[in-house]
């Protein structure tokens, strides 16, 4: 059973419960950077998400062998010539088409391998799934680019049969027999050259994500390929940018900041594969990229640069978390070990936040951004509470002193708490700000929906950067908004010590096969996007913020019994104020499945207007939600509310409520 129809069949209605808030008391501010947004490469959130780039596997370094599963390198020259394709890939015909990892006389560097591919007649080719198909629509325009050349050898070894003289590119459904846009590459030498590629629907295509990208040698042949790109419109244009939509709908969260690159992703599972961020900058078609640790490859084409510009795009500011010497799987450097990984941070923060006179500052500059990102923010790992070695305290006095002799104005953020600083090597920390992570259900949050109030507002600030009501699945259900609002209201109203928040994880692609992780913020396949009811509690609480916490005065608000030894409130309550307009935002959160009468007295209050907007999420059950089949079942509705200097108020059962007040 649900635990807010637990709630609602022990919910009392008491006619005396009052909120007075005190306007003339609204002294302390609201921390301007409460509301911001957390990302990591978990959930297919990048690939095959919010980065553009839709072509999975673009240097065929991954092979698949349905006989034997996925395969690196060089194939076993025993097995079935027939049994071996690119991961993410299919042949047109899997016996007139042959095709051979090469790790030879590669593009680069970054891309080492490339496919030989050999067609035994024309019409034949390779065919991209996309991130589970790839998103038509009417007037869309395409752009990508292939590197491609006439192979040394074919297949078999020997001489190579007449190269192909043109291909065809093509946008088509999966059944190749309806085609969306195409066009055709030739003019191939025996060296790599790029070929770029503009493919654009037609005025009448219908939305569909029933399509594949198909590469066709038009005449029996061979070619080698590598690096096949394809691009959507970006949000703002961006080159080598992110998806319209996504970022339509962070922007409308009205974050302060983004936290990136993670979580989990900064780590990696070992150090070959943590974020290393030098890797991740300048031409995509160099990043190598790398194994996340949530089971896929990441093409690091949405890099450092990108996730700044991204936090810019939406409104807000990196928080960069560095790597601080520890992977996931427990393997850790400390010491003069650790030297190189702490100037690799101090470079990092040069590259957001320095000038154009410096290395990195410059190039950022080369990149393509030569003004410097605003960062107040370093983080100093993730999530180092699991690290079993004790190493961090040593670690994290280590990159704090490093950093703060060179930017004494940055705030340096630890993954443990204060108590857990407290060594031989930090016998009594300075420590600027902790991060906190919560992922609790709906009743552990009602439980601690006072937590930050109890907090000693002389210790270090508290960064609760990892956040969520887990229920629902793949996205939340109204359940879990509730639970959120109520942790909400506890972070705004305690936002003078709970300085920052970042709701995780933030994006799930849907499709089968795509989660690591239930009960995400945002959904999407690769055409369509929606907000669960928790992004939209998110919505609400961000847009609707003053920047004076208001003091509330609660009485008679009714307790609900959450088991036998414990209980929590039904209703719960955050108020904030705008010192130079007095508009005063009041956010009620019913957890119950019974309505809620409270009378709210305004104290301090000079003059009311009579009429308030009233912003209301509701649902009839706490397990209803919403779905990328159907995304507005429960989103805010606009109303008004009679207020006055006192004034009663109901509150929906299951309702997230903000007033308005002038």
């Amino acid at each position: 059973m649900m635990l807010a129809a637990m709630l609602g069949a022990n919910s009392t209605t008491l006619q005396a419960q009052e909120l007075t808030l005190r306007l003339d008391k609204a002294e302390t501010e609201v921390s301007p950077m409460l509301y911001g947004l957390m990302t990591e490469e978990i959930n297919y959130s990048y690939e095959g998400g919010l980065y553009t780039q839709l072509v999975p596997n673009p240097s065929f370094a991954d092979m698949f062998n349905p006989r034997g599963g996925r395969r690196g390198g060089r194939q076993n020259q025993n097995q079935s010539r027939f049994t071996v394709r690119p991961e993410r890939w299919q042949l047109t015909d899997t016996v007139k088409v042959r095709v051979r990892q090469n790790r030879q006389n590669g593009l680069n560097d970054a891309n080492p391998t490339s496919l030989i591919v050999n067609f035994e007649q024309a019409g034949l080719g390779l065919v991209s799934e996309g991130y589970w198909g790839f998103p038509i629509r009417k007037n869309t325009t395409f752009k990508g680019a292939l590197y491609a050349r006439r192979p040394a050898e074919q297949n078999d070894g020997g001489a190579a049969p007449a190269p192909v003289r043109s291909l065809t590119i093509a946008l088509k459904s999966a059944d190749g027999t309806t085609t969306y846009a195409e066009t055709k590459v030739s003019g191939f030498s025996n060296e790599w050259k790029r070929f770029d590629i503009q493919l654009t629907t037609s005025a009448t295509q219908a939305d569909t994500k029933d399509a594949r990208l198909f590469i066709i040698g038009n005449e029996a042949g061979s070619i080698e390929l590598t690096r096949v790109t394809l691009f959507a419109p970006s949000y703002k244009n961006r080159k080598n940018g992110l998806r319209i939509d996504l970022m339509e709908m962070m922007a409308e969260m009205r974050p302060k900041f983004v936290r990136f690159p993670g979580g989990n992703y900064l780590e990696g599972n070992n150090f070959a594969n943590r974020f290393d961020w030098k890797r991740t900058i300048g031409n995509a078609d160099e990043r190598p990229g790398h194994q996340s640790p949530w089971g896929y490859r990441s093409t690091d084409g949405l890099g450092l640069l990108e996730f700044c510009q991204w936090a810019e795009d939406t409104g807000g500011e990196p928080v960069v978390g560095v790597f601080a010497g520890y992977v996931l799987s427990g393997d850790h450097l400390d010491g003069d070990y650790i030297k190189p990984f702490i100037q690799d941070a101090l470079d990092e923060i040069e590259y957001i936040m320095g000038d154009a006179s410096t290395k990195w500052g410059a190039m950022r500059a080369r990149d393509g951004h030569p003004q410097p990102f605003p960062l107040h923010y370093v983080e100093i790992g993730n999530e180092d509470f699991f690290d079993r070695s004790g190493s961090y305290p040593n670690r994290f006095k280590m990159f704090y002193e490093a950093i703060k002799a060179r930017y004494p104005q940055l705030q340096i953020i630890s993954t443990v708490g204060y108590d857990a600083l407290k060594s031989k090597a930090i016998p009594d920390p300075v420590v600027d700000v902790i991060d906190e992570h919560y992922y609790r259900n709906a009743f552990d949050m009602y439980r601690n929906a006072f937590q930050y109030d109890r907090y000693d507002r002389n210790g270090p600030k508290i960064f609760c950067g990892e956040w969520a009501t887990r229920e629902g699945s793949p996205t939340t259900n109204m359940n879990a908004a509730l639970g959120d609002a109520a942790w909400m209201s506890c972070m705004e109203r305690n936002s003078d010590i709970c300085i920052m928040s970042c709701y995780a994880p933030l994006f799930v692609n849907v499709e089968q096969g795509a989660m690591q992780w239930a009960s995400d913020l945002i959904g999407y396949d690769v055409l369509n996007a929606y907000g669960s009811p928790s992004y939209w509690a998110q919505v609400m609480f961000a847009q609707y913020l003053g920047d004076r916490i208001v003091p509330v005065e609660a009485i008679d608000i009714p307790k609900q019994k959450l088991d036998r030894n414990d209980e929590a409130n039904a209703v719960f309550y955050t108020a904030t104020k705008d010192a130079k307009t007095g508009t005063t935002y009041l956010k009620l959160v019913n957890a119950v499945g019974n309505a809620q009468k409270l009378t709210v007295k305004l104290e301090g209050a000079k003059k009311v207007k009579s009429k308030a907007k009233k912003i209301e999420l509701k649902s009839a059950r706490p397990e209803d939600t919403n779905s990328i089949d159907n995304p507005r079942n429960i989103v805010p509705q606009e109303s008004s509310q009679k207020v006055g200097k006192r004034f009663p108020i109901t509150l929906a059962p299951y309702s997230i409520t903000v007033l308005v007040i002038e």
